[in-house]
């Protein structure tokens, strides 16, 4: 693991991020010694600083330390984490105070693309995330609402499907969540909770390319019962096609693996 660029395995006692989860971080997906989507992902990193109104990080040095780690990895996983820095006890944050970043190289999960072709089992999870417009879109450490939510699900169902306080659906446990209706693209807005996920935008970006209709709007979970197909973004697991959600089962339409195919490119480091 790199600490603010040296090799380290030690977290500062005093790091607002440990001690407040004040901070935030990208998991980026690495193929053929490549942080894909990279600059994506950086510029989603600054806009979350920028919100939590923590110092920006210098983005030219964290790439070139997270080229530094990838270095002689065909596959692995590279989280990347920016903190408010250290600071006294208390929540205020001090005055003039930098960041820390830490840079950490995961294995590549097995099995993760087992679930292309079948299709994943999907719970409606009774933990429900708040509305907040302020941390609406970023990846912030806060991630406890995620964390019950996914200590909901079993063996039998490999993602889960996550509500607002209103009854929307908003996205999966650890994914974005997408609609196929009548041929056209659905996916839940993001402006109230949720996270804003580089795949979930390259795929809207691709549809568009495609000429496929899209809609980014509110989403009842009446709507996703009733939709044609389902599936899952996310940038290790990529597109992920949903079997069916409790009892109800879904047809994996043709569009999913035409949008899989157009944005392969992207996951393999061949694209933008």
């Amino acid at each position: 693991m790199l600490v603010n660029g040296r090799e380290s395995l030690a977290v500062p006692p005093g790091d607002r991020g440990f001690l407040y989860g004040e901070g935030v971080f990208e998991t980026i997906a690495v193929h053929n010694a490549r942080p894909l989507n990279l600059d994506h992902h950086l510029a989603r990193l600054s806009r979350g600083c920028e919100r939590l109104s923590i110092p920006p990080p210098n983005t030219q040095r964290i790439s070139t330390e997270a080229y530094r780690l990838v270095g002689g990895h065909e596959r692995a996983v590279l989280k990347i984490m920016v903190t408010g820095g250290e600071g006294d006890r208390g929540y205020a944050p001090p005055k003039n105070r930098s960041s820390n970043r830490f840079l950490r190289l995961f294995p590549w999960p097995h099995g993760i693309k087992r679930f292309d072709r079948t299709g994943v089992a999907v719970k409606v999870c009774e933990t429900r995330l708040a509305i907040n417009p302020r941390l609406a879109g970023i990846k912030h450490l806060n991630r406890l609402e995620q964390v019950l939510a996914g200590a909901e699900l079993d063996a039998a169902y490999g993602e889960g499907i996550v509500l607002d306080f209103e009854g929307n659906a908003v996205e999966g446990t650890s994914a974005n969540l997408m609609l196929i209706s009548s041929g056209a693209l659905l996916t839940p807005d993001l402006s109230r909770c949720g996270i804003e996920g580089i795949m979930r935008e390259l795929v809207l970006e691709t549809a568009l390319r495609l000429d496929i209709p899209t809609q980014v709007r509110t989403v009842s979970l009446d709507e996703v019962m009733e939709a044609e197909s389902l599936f899952f973004t996310n940038v290790v697991r990529g597109i992920q096609p949903v079997a069916r959600v409790e009892k109800r089962h879904f047809k994996i339409h043709p569009l999913i693996d035409a949008l899989r195919e157009a944005v392969q490119g992207f996951e393999t480091g061949e694209g933008r």
